[in-house]
């Protein structure tokens, strides 16, 4: 056999194991892509059933249920409101059902909490039933820490779809607020100094080795200077050791 020969012997086998291979690839990326689709599901409807009921549905279909809140409706205690992802929508097998449960018809009418603390506003929403929703907070003058300003849904209502209660609650007012000074370039005794004169707190130090800076200068610091800082912020500095 020639060089010449050799060479297109050589080629030929070559082309013919790049085009099986090339097959073999093709027929694996087929066979797990009806693998997959063979994982899927169709998300069956439990939309009304009783959570047990609804959990034994979806195990049947390979799919788990999470419940994700409760809600006042017509629809009986612990039967199913509403569901994620919708019914007949295809879902792998493994995945979960997100689902929304009936506490029954709104029967608790909305206390007045207003002007209470917060501690006593969950007491009350316990005594009545309900539970205590989102809580949103802000610096208000000529208002107690922690006291409670405003309600959702108002006193009285009895017409709500979740028992969960939202308050507005007081921080009292604000501290005062101070411009973060400069320390990076100072000693860190001057620092110091300088934030107890300002009405700052000591702050946090880190001992830094570094070559570049003086012994017990201060090469960093957080807040950055010119931010605004108060009473009970945390100044950190880093030290040259």
């Amino acid at each position: 056999m020639t060089l010449r020969d050799r060479i297109e012997w050589l080629f030929r086998v070559a082309f013919l194991a790049f085009v099986l291979a090339s097959v073999a690839f093709l027929s694996a990326l087929t066979a797990m892509r009806f693998a997959i689709q063979g994982r899927e599901v169709a998300m069956p409807d439990v939309v009304g059933q009783n959570a047990i009921v609804a959990q034994r549905t979806l195990q049947g279909r390979g799919v788990g249920m999470r419940v994700e809140d409760r809600i006042y409706s017509n629809l009986p205690i612990d039967a199913v409101v509403r569901q994620s992802p919708m019914p007949n929508m295809r879902v792998k097998i493994g995945q979960f059902a997100h689902v929304v449960l009936s506490l029954g018809p709104q029967r608790a009418t909305i206390p007045k909490l207003e002007q209470t603390s917060l501690r006593a506003a969950r007491i009350e929403l316990l005594r009545s039933g309900l539970q205590t929703g989102e809580i949103s907070s802000v610096y208000l003058p000529g208002w107690n820490a922690d006291q409670v300003i405003q309600q959702d849904p108002t006193p009285g209502a009895t017409d709500n779809a979740s028992p969960h209660v939202d308050f507005l609650v007081s921080l009292g007012a604000r501290p005062p607020a101070y411009v973060m000074p400069q320390l990076v370039g100072m000693q860190l005794g001057d620092a110091e100094a300088k934030l107890r004169s300002a009405g700052l707190k000591p702050a946090k130090i880190t001992l830094t080795p570094t070559a570049e800076a003086v012994h017990g200068n201060v090469i960093g610091q957080t807040p950055l200077r010119g931010q605004r800082v108060d009473t009970n912020s945390t100044i950190e500095v880093q030290v040259a050791e």
